[in-house]
């Protein structure tokens, strides 16, 4: 009897290690996510934009992060400055044309580890029809159960650097600064049952 009850616990403990180490699927959170680019203009500002994500899935592994992936769509219909004159401009031909390109994505390629809370998340970021490759510095800020809605949830903050003439979008370089300074900062939650 004995060893049957330890057969038993073995077997539980042995799902709930598997459970545990199995990768999670999260669904972003459009309304928790601020995608902030920034840029010098003639070096007398920094003017920032917020352009957002209309989908997103953070696929994360615990047991082994470097197996976790990001896949987001951030769509240029929500690009905004605060200025609308300077939102209608970036969307024109000589920035993003998002007549002809509406969407940016970046999915990524490879999560590196870092130690604690800390990776190097490598991936392919498509812009003005061009796609190369662009490294995120990314901390987990939480995963866990949200205590309001009681869902898993996970969320982090990313920071990284490109080169807007990388991607066809070079104009008033180098006066309007080349570089471009990305901050993100996300949540996401694992979809209820039966939600889309």
């Amino acid at each position: 009897m004995r060893t049957l009850r330890y057969v038993l616990l073995a077997g539980l403990l042995g799902a709930a290690l598997s459970a545990q180490a199995a990768p999670v699927t999260y669904k972003l959170d459009p309304g928790h996510t601020m995608v902030l680019f920034s840029w010098s203009h003639f070096g007398f500002s920094n003017p920032t934009a917020d352009i957002g994500i209309s989908d997103g899935t953070v696929v994360f592994d615990e047991q082994n992060p470097s197996k976790s992936s990001v896949d987001v769509t951030m769509p240029l219909s929500n690009l905004d400055t605060h200025v609308p004159a300077l939102d209608k401009h970036l969307k024109e031909p000589d920035f993003f044309n998002a007549e002809q390109y509406p969407t940016i994505t970046f999915k990524s390629t490879n999560v590196q580890p870092l130690g604690g809370k800390h990776f190097k998340i490598t991936g392919d970021l498509t812009v003005h029809g061009v796609t190369k490759p662009v490294v995120l510095d990314a901390t987990l800020n939480n995963v866990g159960k949200h205590p309001m809605t009681g869902q898993q949830a996970i969320g982090f903050n990313a920071t990284g650097t490109l080169k807007r003439s990388d991607f066809g979008l070079g104009a008033y370089a180098p006066k309007v600064s080349d570089d471009i300074q990305l901050h993100i900062t996300t949540e996401g939650a694992v979809p209820k049952a039966g939600a889309q």
